[in-house]
C-alpha cells in the first residue's frame, strides 16, 4: 500500500467505471467492453488494488430487505471541540449508523442512521444523545430517495434497469 501518485489513465477509468457498474463483471467482460485482454485488465486491477485506488469489492443490499425501514440524517453538535477520533469511537458502537462524517458549518458531525422503525430510531438517538460530550442533535427523517438507484439508497446502479 503506497501513498505516492500512480499513473491513472483513461483505460483505468473505464475499468473502474465498469467495476462500479457491476463489481461481478469478469476481466474478460470488462476487457471486451474496453478493448483489452482479460490478462491486461487483471494486471491493471491488481495494480490499482496495490496502489489503494480500488480499496475492495462489496455487495450492496437494499436496506428494506433487511428490515431497515426508517432512515434519517442526524446533525451532531458537541461541547467544545470533541476530537474526530472520539466521535469515531462513539459511532462504531452503533450498528444503526450507516455513515458518519465530520462536517463544516454549525454541526460537528453528520450521521446517516438506519433503523427498523421510528421507535427504534428514537432509541438510537437517545443512545447517541447520552454521550457526555454531545450537546444536541437535529434529525431529518428521509421520506423518499430522489435518486432511488444510488448507492446511498441501498441500490446498485445498473445500465439494465433498477435493482429494487
Amino acid at each position: 500500500m503506497t501513498n505516492k501518485a500512480v499513473p491513472f489513465d483513461d483505460l483505468d477509468r473505464k475499468i473502474v467505471a465498469a467495476l462500479i457498474d457491476n463489481g461481478r463483471a469478469s476481466f474478460a467482460e470488462i476487457g471486451a467492453a474496453i478493448g483489452l485482454s482479460s490478462t491486461a485488465v487483471k494486471r491493471r486491477v491488481d495494480r490499482m488494488r496495490e496502489n489503494n485506488v480500488i480499496t475492495g469489492f462489496t455487495a450492496t443490499v437494499r436496506p428494506a430487505a433487511l428490515g431497515w425501514l426508517t432512515e434519517a440524517y442526524v446533525e451532531v453538535y458537541c461541547d467544545s471541540a470533541a476530537p474526530p477520533r472520539r466521535l469515531a469511537e462513539v459511532v462504531r458502537n452503533h450498528p444503526e449508523i450507516a455513515a458518519a462524517m465530520t462536517v463544516t458549518g454549525g454541526a460537528d458531525a453528520l450521521l446517516h442512521v438506519r433503523a427498523t422503525d421510528v421507535e427504534h430510531f428514537e432509541e438510537v438517538l437517545e443512545r447517541i444523545r447520552a454521550e457526555p460530550f454531545i450537546r444536541k442533535t437535529i434529525s431529518y427523517m428521509v421520506l423518499s430517495h430522489l435518486l432511488p438507484d444510488s448507492p446511498e439508497a441501498g441500490a446498485r446502479q445498473s445500465s439494465g434497469g433498477t435493482t429494487h
